[in-house]
């Protein structure tokens, strides 16, 4: 608040009006938490009218009371509070709001408290409000006091039959039941109709925005929660293909039954027009069922027959992405065939041929051994199955593979540890890290290119950082910093680093390896943009550990970093900025730093058009500079025309910790011109 006590303009007002105005204008409101939403609206329609009316009477009178400017902050909180939240059940997933409908449901009720109490400091008597105004306020503030959290019955007995019907299988399964379960696809379709799943469309939205729940939730939400989005997007996914295919079935019976009974080349044509076939499971070539979907070099899945017709007949591309494929070997994709497999066995379609040389009897015995393993409706037990098989399948041609047959399995456990945490874990428990660690050292570049990416993908699983450094990784992964064979083995190189020193004890482990830091100030020389980002980060990460900063400046990534910030080219402002930040903590660091004469007018000048946190950093070297280079810097900074400006505006509009760096700031130059008589003003 201003110290005196007085709104200096309705910019506080202004804001509060467009703000709620943007929450009493949201339109088609959802199904999941609506009674609670559209409370919410009434609530803050009347909160309006009053921020309304005192901007007009403001208009007039200038001043405000000190609580009333109090209240309105506090009010302009709770809005913005209020508006995130109503978006998030608008924009976020209907079936994870309905799970998470008692949660929320408490978010809106400490909302309508929160309300209730900014309104106990409104001076109600000392605003110029009309009556009708006023007995609205007075109104929503004793409802506000006294509100009961309300969590609508309906959503909690949809979210329980949900529950239910995602709990039968396990439960049936547990009681050793002889018949295999199956979703009551029928319940399901009325829960999903209730909160808006129709069409196959809606359907495919909601599986969308799972899987961007899913993704917010990693690393925060834990696995637990995480497994349970998983679990709705498999059951959404079935009962798509179920609620969907029977439709078809209905309006087209004669199609159906020609498809089915059809062997020719029409048969997968009749197929894909009478059956709602997902479209992950089409070849994207041929756009029918994929019999044996294989993976190519680029990473995309395509059947085998399609995609060897493609290549036969000349092409070395993607046909999907347009990429040059650096090899032309198929790689089945297990996952996706046992998926299809499933799919086709609950749609009773038969599948004439699943692998081109494979034998009948070798289809049989793998798809009896698929019936035994997967649950008739865990599509992710499936998938972890199949991944297993995988990785287990490469670590083998790692093993005991020719170079090329190596240099294709690093390829493909690489891209397999890309995405998803249970492929992490799963790639490390088949024991691919200690061949991949070796592979750091083959004289092939893809080799080992493949081998310290695969290693990254893989340590982003916390567990699998302590593997890798237990296998010894640390000194091959610095010589593939130093020598790497490929740009971009170094740079992977230097982002593994990054990655493993996440755990405090491996920045000590790392930092004291004796080439380590050295070889990171190389790569922040010599390397391109990403490689000096990779580098700056990893140093970054190191130099948390006290003992390590001395080396990093020994090693002369002070004056790289300074030459990185005068250069537009480079890209890595904010994080050199963060790298010399810390380093200005330790003597030596702070001494290299001083000695630059052309920092402080760039800092002077960051402060003004950096980011969030590049002013954050730069304001740390500044007051660690004035604190540490005496009068010299002080000097430097109040000779610049720039630089109060700059700090008052920071103080003022700034983030909480910039403020308050800046505010130190001002003091401590201020405390230096009124010992020369001469205060800043």
């Amino acid at each position: 608040m201003g110290s005196s006590g007085f709104l200096p303009s309705g910019s506080l007002l202004e804001s509060l009006v467009h703000l709620s105005d943007e929450v009493s204008s949201v339109e088609k409101l959802p199904l999941v938490q609506g009674r609670n939403i559209s409370t919410m609206i009434r609530r803050i329609k009347v909160l309006t009218s009053l921020f309304e009316e005192i901007k007009e009477a403001n208009s007039t009178a200038t001043q405000l009371p000190p609580s009333s400017v109090l209240c309105l902050t506090e009010l302009f909180s709770v809005i913005r509070r209020v508006k995130v939240l109503i978006q998030g059940c608008k924009d976020g997933s209907s079936l994870w709001g309905l799970i998470q409908t008692e949660t929320t449901s408490n978010q809106f009720f400490v909302l309508v408290k929160e309300i209730g109490r900014a309104l106990d400091i409104l001076p109600l008597s000392l605003l110029n409000l009309t009556a009708d105004i006023r007995e609205q306020v007075e109104l929503l503030h004793k409802q506000a006091k006294r509100v009961e959290l309300f969590v609508d019955p309906r959503e909690v007995q949809r979210r329980d039959e949900l529950l239910k019907v995602m709990a039968s299988n396990n439960e049936k399964n547990m009681k050793h039941a002889v018949n295999r379960c199956s979703i009551d696809i029928e319940a399901v379709k009325l829960v999903f109709s209730s909160i808006g799943l129709r069409s196959s469309l809606d359907y495919e939205e909601e599986m969308s925005k799972l899987e961007a729940e899913a993704q917010k939730q990693a690393g925060t939400g834990g696995l637990i929660v995480v497994s349970n989005i998983k679990n709705l997007v498999a059951l959404v996914s079935y009962s798509k293909s179920m609620v969907f295919s029977e439709e078809s079935k209905k309006d087209d019976i004669k199609q159906s039954s020609v498809s089915v009974s059809s062997n020719t080349d029409q048969s997968s044509t009749s197929q894909s027009m009478s059956f709602n076939i997902p479209d992950e499971f089409r070849c994207p070539i041929s756009l029918d069922l994929m019999k044996d979907p294989v993976i190519v070099a680029s990473g995309h899945t395509y059947d085998r027959n399609s995609i060897a017709q493609w290549i036969n007949t000349g092409h070395h591309t993607c046909p999907k992405s347009g990429q040059r494929l650096i090899h032309m070997a198929l790689i089945p994709n297990y996952a996706l065939k046992s998926l299809v497999h499933q799919w086709c066995q609950e749609n009773n379609i038969p599948l004439m041929e699943c692998s081109s040389n494979a034998s009948e009897s070798e289809i049989n015995s793998k798809q009896n051994a698929a019936e035994k393993a997967v649950d008739h409706i865990s599509t992710t037990k499936v998938a972890i199955d199949s991944v297993k098989m995988t990785a287990e399948f490469l670590v083998g041609k790692l093993a005991m593979g020719s170079l090329d047959i190596q240099r294709q399995a690093a390829y493909e456990l690489r891209l397999l540890a890309k995405t998803g945490m249970d492929n992490r874990r799963i790639i490390a428990e088949a024991g691919a890290i200690p061949f991949l660690v070796t592979m750091l050292t083959s004289n092939d570049p893809r080799i080992q290119e493949n081998a310290v990416t695969a290693l990254l993908n893989l340590s982003i699983f916390d567990n699998n950082k302590i593997l890798i450094m237990a296998a010894g990784a640390i000194g091959n992964i610095v010589e593939v910093l130093e020598l790497g064979k490929t740009t971009e083995a170094r740079e992977n190189a230097a982002a593994a680093i990054f990655s493993l020193s996440m755990i405090d004890d491996f920045k000590v482990t790392i930092g004291a390896h004796a080439r380590a830091i050295l070889a990171l100030v190389g790569l922040l020389r010599e390397g391109t943009t990403t490689g000096k980002r990779d580098a700056a980060m990893a140093l970054s990460n190191l130099a948390l550990y006290g003992a390590n900063k001395t080396n990093i400046v020994v090693a002369g990534a002070v004056q790289l970093l300074i030459e990185l910030l005068m250069d537009d080219k480079a890209g890595i402002t904010d994080d050199a900025l963060g790298v010399l930040a810390l380093l200005s903590s330790c003597a030596q660091g702070l001494e290299d730093i001083k000695n630059s004469r052309a920092l402080v007018p760039l800092l002077i000048d960051l402060l003004r058009f950096g980011s969030a946190k590049g002013k954050e950093n730069s304001i740390t070297l500044l007051l660690g500079l004035c604190k540490g280079g005496g009068e010299e810097v002080t000097r430097r900074l109040l000779i610049n025309p720039r630089s109060i400006p700059s700090l008052r505006s920071l103080a003022a509009d700034g983030a909480p910790k910039a403020r308050r760096m800046a505010d130190a700031l001002l003091r401590l130059l201020n405390r230096c011109c009124s010992q020369s008589h001469n205060p800043i003003r």
